[in-house]
C-alpha cells in the first residue's frame, strides 16, 4: 500500500544508497547483519505500532500485515519490549554541558566593542565576562577550574598567555569515538533524514530547507580551497544563529503562555571524496 502513491524502487534504490555508509561503518566495528536484521525487525513493529493512533488497533495481524513480519515474530519481538514507544536519544550530561557552554560563550560576545574576539575569555575578572563566571552561570556543583582541565585534556579549549582561554573553532566537531561524537551521529543524521522525508512525504511546499552546494571534477587545491571556505562560512553561521536563538529563547521563557514542546536542530555538513562525475553543478 502507498497512499502517495510515491515512487517505492526509486526510495528503496535511495534508502541503500544512504546506508551504504552506515553500513560501512558497522562492518569496521564488528556489526553484522544478523544484529543489524534483529534490530530492523524491532523497529519495523516499533514505527509500525506509533503510526497506528488507535492503541486497540495494533494487533499481532495489524502489526503483521502493515510490516510483512510473520505474527509469531511479532508476538516475540513484542514481548522483548518491541512495539513500545520509541524514546528519545538520551543526551549524556557531557554533551548537556558542554553544549551549553559553548551556546552560552558565544551568544554573548565579552565587551562592548565588536572587533573583540568572541573565542577569547579572560579566566577570572573582578566584573564582566569571564570563563569562571560562564562555568558558574550554568552549574555550581563543579569547579571552573575541574572544568577548565576537562575542557583543555578534550581540545575543547586552550590557555594562553595573560591567563586568557581560547575556545577551539574545532568544538563543535567531538573527539572520534567519544560519547558526544556518537550522540550527534545519531540525533543529527536522525534530523536530517526525518527532515528529508516528511518533504518527500509533503502534499504540498517541503516543510523543511534541505539544500546543499555541490561540484565535481575539481582538482585536489580547488576542493581544499572550497573545503577553508565552507568550514569558515558555517563557523559563522552557527555563531549568528546562536546568537539569535538564544535571543529569542530568552523572550520564550518569559512567556509564561506559551506552550514550550518543540524543539529546534539546525546543521552544517560537509563532505569530500574522489569522484568520477562527468560535469559541475551547484
Amino acid at each position: 500500500m502507498n497512499p502517495h502513491a510515491l515512487p517505492t524502487e526509486a526510495i528503496l534504490n535511495a534508502s541503500a544508497h544512504l546506508l551504504r555508509p552506515l553500513v560501512r561503518l558497522m562492518l569496521r566495528v564488528g556489526i553484522t547483519f544478523p544484529v543489524l536484521a534483529e534490530r530492523l525487525r524491532m523497529l519495523f513493529v516499533e514505527v509500525a505500532a506509533a503510526s497506528l493512533e488507535q492503541e486497540k488497533a495494533r494487533t499481532d495481524s495489524r502489526l503483521s500485515l502493515a510490516t510483512g513480519i510473520h505474527r509469531k515474530e511479532i508476538r516475540r519481538l513484542r514481548e522483548a519490549g518491541g512495539g513500545a514507544p520509541v524514546p528519545p536519544l538520551p543526551e549524556p550530561s557531557s554533551v548537556t554541558f558542554t553544549s551549553a557552554l559553548i551556546a552560552r560563550w558565544l551568544s554573548t560576545p565579552p565587551g562592548t566593542d565588536k572587533a573583540a574576539d568572541v573565542w577569547l575569555l579572560p579566566r577570572s575578572a573582578a566584573e564582566g565576562p569571564s570563563f569562571d563566571a560562564l562555568v558558574r552561570s550554568i552549574t555550581t556543583d563543579v569547579r571552573p577550574r575541574a572544568v577548565l582541565d576537562e575542557l583543555l585534556a578534550q581540545g575543547i579549549v586552550t590557555q594562553e598567555l595573560g591567563d586568557q582561554v581560547r575556545l577551539n573553532t574545532l568544538a563543535f566537531v567531538p573527539m572520534p569515538g567519544a560519547e558526544a561524537q556518537l550522540f550527534y551521529f545519531g540525533r543529527n543524521l536522525h534530523d536530517h533524514i526525518a527532515a528529508a522525508a516528511a518533504n518527500v512525504l509533503s502534499a504540498g511546499h517541503a516543510p523543511f530547507p534541505d539544500l546543499s552546494v555541490h561540484y565535481d571534477r575539481l582538482s585536489a587545491e580547488a576542493a581544499a580551497a572550497l573545503d577553508a571556505a565552507a568550514r569558515a562560512a558555517s563557523t559563522k553561521l552557527l555563531q549568528d544563529i546562536n546568537q539569535q536563538a538564544a535571543a529569542i529563547a530568552s523572550l520564550d521563557d518569559k512567556s509564561p503562555k506559551t506552550r514550550q514542546t518543540r524543539r529546534v536542530n539546525f546543521g552544517i555538513y560537509l563532505y569530500a571524496e574522489d569522484d568520477a562525475g562527468e560535469g559541475r553543478g551547484s
